[in-house]
């Protein structure tokens, strides 16, 4: 929207008369019957006859549809409705310094080059024209802004000429000239947080104004903290919250509050966590009966402390998640909450919601039932621990440490064999992530990464709590409740094509089926697993998914093959769970799915969507803070060269991971001088040596540069490989 066109019709206000609704039905209705698609803005207002006293109304019916998106402003002061136009409204998603993407209304997503940006922002409603694609996914432009949305970004002060400026870390190649305010000082090569004092037509345009100082952008630590304030995380909690906090922590666990509570302290209870962890939510027992085995998930009881509506839940609502990145975590309840008398440390009596749920000699779930407990866990279990017990190679501190509990441990192992044999029986895809682990010395700087090892332990403890989380949606079904679920919806159409398109390429063959479902991925991972494509194929299948969400709908969960599912056994770090927490003690005190519905009909949805939104705000900060130190980690190698394989295929290059789990992009420009072909997302091949770089390809490669500030690694090929 140009400066000049806001003037003339300024944003829309919130009063909306008889007038003004008139005038809006007048201007829609001229635009759609006018002969053009195109209607100069004087002609229409002469059709709306708008009167010296009526011109106010006309100026705020224009200002909201245009708002709405409804119709659009050319330059040329010519009016037309979006519907005629082919516009789509939608919103700016991300950025980087060349292209960004935006999501229109109806949920696809577009594709747009910098230079069609028109300036846009992350979080601006805008409107969005199709344009021609060179990738076949959806392409567009922005050709209004409707409203603003993020006024901020990052970057770095760069000094020229005596001038300061800033290098952001998305949304330009070009330098931003800076607005300046004594109050917030700055030297060259720090990395900053600014704000938007002037929107240009360009994102070199903008002009912006510093307003925090994080430290030198080629600390990672740095660099961590500004990408959390530009997203919005909070970091400090309230006066009013941590006053609520400390009240409850210094109330302890009073004996009064175990009425109406099954007492298991009698129970062979434990956790089961890594080393580090100090907020301990789920803990787990295992007996065997007559028809196979009783497994009990017991989880801290979150809700007993965190009412609905206190200060306490209003912002661990609006954090929706605990954020981990690095050696760090920005926790979503207070620590005297997370850390303390909601963790279920041992030899402590703790509050629990507990789930138990039978299995037969098969593995197969027979019942369910949940009650409000009282535990005390045995010990803290940790995975490396338990794992080392498993392997029978544990020393003799570690088998003293556990030796009341070395029986439970052996028949947890036996039923996660079951439950496992379960879930490749009803082919759930069996696709693999790699986790990093950063190592952080005493000042703050990577020293090295590494994949997260997952041994059985951790895999026992995944199985239980897939149990109690299918169990906790089974029974809002059958209750008849408002729900919070876990969702993952079968992968897009279009993507599940691209595999048909590109597994031949691999000289895999695509299952045949009129509807895509987990049978038909798990056999495509079947078919690639101890062949040299498995990683490019897992790759492949792991891009074509939907993301998972949280909805009030029961839609089921495609990667686990599950119809009920939902997130039940982490209340201390996800408010998903803490929100069906509520539902479910309700449920236990016997209140009808009448009165449930009416009570919880509308958390349920703000529930959903807020934690949606949250979790995607989280993983967006956790992976750009990882980058940022991977970047530091790098930095200390330059000049070194590294054996890695093929992880992503551009039209600008090709990503290169690491045995470690570091990524570098080894540019095109970078190449031998060629003509390159892109299949898309295959492979990038030269057209006359016939030199293919292909997914999942093994290549050495040289660490070229670096930049700690926005997280990027530049490779380039070993000269052997040239």
């Amino acid at each position: 929207m140009s400066e000049k066109s806001k003037k003339k019709y300024p944003a829309a206000k919130k009063n909306s008369g008889s007038g003004v609704e008139s005038y809006r039905n007048k201007i829609v209705t001229f635009l759609n019957t006018h002969s053009k698609k195109l209607m100069p803005l004087s002609e229409l207002e002469s059709k709306c006859r708008t009167k010296k006293h009526g011109r106010d109304d006309f100026i705020e019916a224009f200002s909201q549809l245009r708002n709405e998106g409804v119709i659009s402003m050319k330059k040329a002061m010519k009016v037309g409705l979006c519907s005629r136009l082919g516009l789509k409204t939608g919103k700016i998603t991300r950025l980087s310094r060349t292209f960004g993407f935006g999501i229109t209304d109806d949920g696809t997503e577009y594709f747009i080059p910098g230079k069609c940006m028109l300036g846009a922002m992350p979080g601006d409603r805008v409107l969005i024209a199709k344009i021609a694609s060179r990738s076949g996914e959806p392409e567009g432009e922005v050709v209004d802004i409707i409203s603003f949305g993020s006024q901020q970004l990052t970057g770095v002060i760069e000094i020229v000429d005596g001038s300061a400026y800033l290098v952001p870390d998305t949304a330009s190649r070009n330098h931003i000239t800076i607005v300046r305010d004594k109050n917030v000082p700055f030297k060259e090569g720090d990395k900053v947080l600014a704000e938007i004092a002037h929107r240009g037509m360009r994102h070199a345009e903008h002009k912006v104004r510093v307003i925090q100082v994080f430290g030198c952008a080629e600390s990672a630590a740095s660099c961590a903290q500004a990408v959390i304030a530009c997203h919005g995380v909070p970091t400090e909690f309230s006066p009013e919250v941590l006053r609520e906090a400390k009240k409850i922590s210094e109330g302890g666990v009073q004996e009064y509050s175990f009425n109406n509570r099954e007492d298991l302290r009698h129970l062979s209870i434990f956790t089961i966590d890594s080393a580090e962890s100090k907020d301990l939510d789920d803990a787990v027992s295992v007996e065997k009966t007559e028809k196979g085995y009783l497994l009990g998930v017991h989880i801290a009881d979150v809700s007993h402390y965190v009412k609905g509506n206190s200060a306490i839940d209003k912002e661990a609502l609006n954090r929706g998640t605990s954020v981990y990145y690095a050696d760090k975590v920005i926790p979503m309840l207070p620590k005297e909450l997370s850390n303390g008398i909601c963790s279920l440390n041992p030899d402590e009596d703790r509050l629990t919601l507990s789930a138990f749920i039978e299995f037969d000699s098969d593995g197969e779930m027979i019942s369910y039932r949940f009650c409000k407990s009282v535990i005390r866990s045995r010990v803290k279990g940790i995975y490396s621990e338990i794992n080392s017990i498993l392997e029978k190679r544990e020393t003799d501190e570690i088998h003293a440490k556990y030796s009341a509990l070395l029986g439970d441990i052996a028949l947890m192992d036996e039923l996660a064999d079951l439950l496992i044999a379960k879930k490749n029986r009803r082919h759930a895809p069996e696709i693999e992530t790699t986790e990093t682990r950063l190592f952080i010395d005493e000042n703050g700087v990577c020293t090295a990464a590494s994949p997260r090892e997952r041994g059985k332990s951790e895999r026992i403890i995944e199985e239980f709590m897939l149990s109690a989380n299918e169990a906790a949606a089974k029974l809002a079904k059958e209750k008849q409740t408002p729900f919070v679920y876990r969702i993952h919806e079968a992968p897009p159409e279009g993507k599940v094509e691209s595999l048909h398109e590109i597994l031949p390429k691999f000289g895999l063959e695509c299952p045949h089926f009129t509807e895509f479902r987990p049978v038909h991925a798990s056999k495509i991972l079947e078919a690639a697993r101890g062949t040299d494509k498995a990683e490019a194929v897992n790759m492949l299948v792991l891009r074509s998914m939907s993301k998972a969400k949280y909805s009030p709908e029961p839609l089921g969960h495609f990667g686990l093959a599950l119809d009920d599912y939902a997130h039940f056994t982490s209340p201390i770090r996800r408010y998903p769970d803490l929100a069906i927490h509520r539902i479910i003690t309700d449920i236990i005190a016997g209140y009808g799915s009448q009165w449930l519905s009416k009570r919880y009909g509308g958390f349920a949805v703000n529930a959903a969507e807020r934690s949606s939104s949250a979790e995607v705000r989280a993983a967006t900060v956790e992976r750009e803070c990882e980058d940022c130190y991977k970047a530091e980690l790098m930095k200390q190698h330059i000049g070194e060269t590294f054996r890695g394989r093929i992880s992503g295929v551009t039209d600008f290059g090709f990503y290169v991971m690491l045995p470690d789990t570091i990524e570098g992009l080894v540019h095109i420009r970078t190449l031998p001088d060629g003509q390159y072909d892109y299949s898309e997302p295959v492979s990038l091949r030269e057209s006359f040596s016939g030199v293919c770089y292909e997914l999942g390809m093994e290549i050495d490669v040289i660490c070229a540069a670096v930049n700690v500030s926005d997280g990027t690694i530049d490779f380039i090929l070993d000269n052997e490989e040239e």
